[in-house]
């Protein structure tokens, strides 16, 4: 391959500058499937599967993961296939700047920047809630959050091994207890509890598979759907993000395919398992379901008694990690906007090791906003948090798949095979059914507030679209961008070859359908 250009440029607006990037491929196979799996089971799960319940009942909540894990799925398998085709510094954003619009790329950069960053002090939230399990002492919440900041700022700030190491510590973790739950859910359901009662299904007969809210009846369980699609979208919310770390790990294409692939089964196994189990342990009119981890109310309910301590513990680790993941994903979204002249160029310093330091620190500053639980509730913070959170994750979802239909169609005028790469057979379909109902979700986000109105509420919910819409047509009218024609787009300059990046085996895998498909 011919050297490439230091720079790339379709117009002023949209420069990479590849003398700039200096990060490092210091993260290996394991890093990055530990990375998949823990960095996206969080305290969503954890902690919003209760709300979830609450709100729609168990076979509600079974219905709203089913239908929002589709589009996470076929977001997954775009970005996967972008990710692969050239991981890139920057990833999902410069995708969307290179072949959507200079000004897409901004958006989506600052939009995303912005949901990594607002995300740590949510998991910092939901961990003080946590611990409040143990020490109900308010007095105490500021204690907690500061120990935690200090810890993520240390991990952080001594490179990507480490911050890779303990992400398999702390996911490790969470698969333990996530198989655990799921287990031994299963036993006490079928009476393995210490009082032996079998519970099964009851709880789908009373108080029912599913409930009412905002209206009675059939309406009611139809908003109720509605209404749950926010915290199930949040809890999936971030899978697209694995590809951040694409500039950074070895063997870059064969990492990120392999782990985007084995999304569908950790939907399934984690979460999808996770919301049938909880649905049979615990009615969906328990006490106060909506401000606790519905596992551990689940344990206490069943008279398991050391237990939901065990659990709690396992979940503040699951937290902790969520938030070294939102931290090292927001540094380097920063980093990746700087490296194409649409961030402060400051965010590309990086140490002699390829740790962009200064972008770490800005980024673990949000963690800060944590200490606002402490003239609040912990759980009104959090839902703050969640809804300003969702919209910037739906955002997100849109326009990537609006970028890949670019990047496939492009391709396919360009008369352009990947060798090696992974491709969808169910594209471009699924990256436009991932855009039809991404776009209902963004429209539906907020539909509580038209019942009981609140003004936070309102515009927790919705106040990221127009700062979005804003950040793309401001920077489209000052910087005069325009959207390339299909035949004019770079499908070359800084993209490295498979031998580049140590992924030649590619070339010589026969993959099967299944494989093909992702699902295996």
């Amino acid at each position: 391959m011919s050297p490439m250009p230091e720079k790339i440029s379709e117009n002023n607006a949209f420069q990479y500058q590849g003398d700039l990037d200096k990060v490092k491929r210091q993260l290996g196979r394991q890093h990055i499937q530990m990375i998949a799996i823990g960095g996206c089971i969080g305290t969503g799960l954890f902690y919003g599967l209760g709300e979830i319940l609450a709100l729609t009942g168990p076979l509600g909540a079974l219905l709203v993961y089913l239908h929002v894990s589709t589009v996470v799925y076929a977001t997954i398998m775009s970005i996967g296939e972008m990710g692969a085709f050239a991981p890139i510094s920057g990833s999902v954003i410069h995708y969307a700047a290179r072949w959507l619009d200079p000004a897409a790329g901004f958006a989506l950069g600052w939009n995303y920047c912005y949901f990594a960053a607002i995300a740590i002090p949510l998991e910092i939230t939901a961990l003080t809630a946590f611990v409040g399990f143990w020490d109900s002492n308010t007095n105490h919440t500021a204690i907690y959050i500061a120990a935690t900041v200090v810890g993520l700022f240390i991990i952080n700030l001594f490179g990507v091994r480490w911050f890779g190491n303990s992400e398999i510590l702390f996911a490790m973790l969470k698969i333990m207890l996530a198989i655990s739950l799921i287990i031994g859910g299963l036993v006490i359901s079928l009476g393995g509890g210490p009082d032996h009662d079998r519970i099964g299904f009851r709880y789908w007969k009373d108080p029912g598979p599913m409930v009412s809210t905002l209206e009675p009846g059939a309406t009611g369980r139809f908003l109720g759907l509605l209404v749950a699609i926010v915290p199930a979208a949040y809890s999936v919310s971030g899978f697209e993000l694995i590809a951040i770390g694409a500039a950074e790990s070895v063997q870059p294409r064969t990492n990120i395919i392999r782990a985007m692939k084995f999304v569908i089964f950790r939907l399934v196994f984690f979460y999808l398992s996770s919301v049938i189990i909880v649905g049979m342990l615990i009615p969906s009119n328990y006490p106060d379901l909506s401000s606790l981890s519905p596992f551990v109310a689940a344990f206490e309910l069943a008279g398991v008694k050391v237990l939901p301590s065990i659990i709690n513990a396992v979940i503040i680790s699951s937290a902790y990690s969520s938030a070294n993941t939102c931290v090292f994903t927001a540094s380097r979204i920063l980093y990746g906007l700087a490296v194409q002249k649409q961030g402060p160029k400051i965010f590309t310093t990086c140490t002699k090791s390829g740790l962009p330091w200064v972008a770490v620190i800005v980024a673990g500053m949000f963690s800060l906003l944590a200490f606002m639980t402490v003239s609040s509730s912990a759980s009104t913070v959090f839902n703050w948090f969640v809804s300003l959170s969702t919209m910037c994750g739906l955002i997100g979802w849109t326009v990537i798949n609006i970028t890949y239909l670019r990047y496939y169609y492009g391709l396919k005028l360009h008369g352009i095979v990947p060798r090696g790469i992974y491709r969808s057979p169910l594209q471009p379909y699924a990256a436009m059914w991932a855009i039809f109902w991404s776009i209902f979700y963004m429209l539906i986000s907020g539909i509580s507030v038209f019942w009981t109105f609140s003004a936070s509420s309102f515009i927790a919910s919705y106040i990221n679209l127009p700062v979005f819409l804003c950040l793309f047509i401001g920077y489209k009218v000052w910087h005069k961008t325009k959207m390339q024609p299909l035949e004019k787009l770079d499908f070359i300059s800084h993209i490295p070859t498979l031998e580049e990046t140590g992924d030649e085996k590619l070339l010589l895998e026969k993959v099967p359908l299944l494989q093909q498909m992702g699902l295996v």
